[in-house]
């Protein structure tokens, strides 16, 4: 199981229970929306840190691909142009 599937496990246990706490805590209605409120912000604010992270990971990953691809397209074409080179000094010393 990947670490971002864990940690949003975990967070949203830790939500869950957050919310559980709250609504049976002996307060004032008005003060129990206020933390409700409050925790959903805070719930909101980690899933968009962690959507970030994912992202930028992403991000990452594909920047790591595309400059491995360009370097061996730049490597096959080196290869390509010595072997065309080598081609044609073969074709004029055999003309020759």
């Amino acid at each position: 199981m990947s670490s971002g599937k864990v940690l949003l496990g975990v967070l949203a246990g830790v939500a869950a229970g957050a919310l559980l706490g709250i609504l049976f805590a002996p307060e004032k209605g008005s003060n129990t929306r206020k933390k409700i409120s409050k925790k959903g912000e805070d719930f909101a604010e980690g899933l968009k840190e962690k959507f970030d992270e994912i992202l930028d990971n992403i991000s990452d990953k594909f920047n790591e691909v595309k400059n491995d691809v360009k370097e061996e397209a730049s490597d096959l074409t080196e290869q390509a142009k010595t072997k065309v080179s080598e081609l044609k000094k073969e074709a004029k010393a055999a003309t020759h």
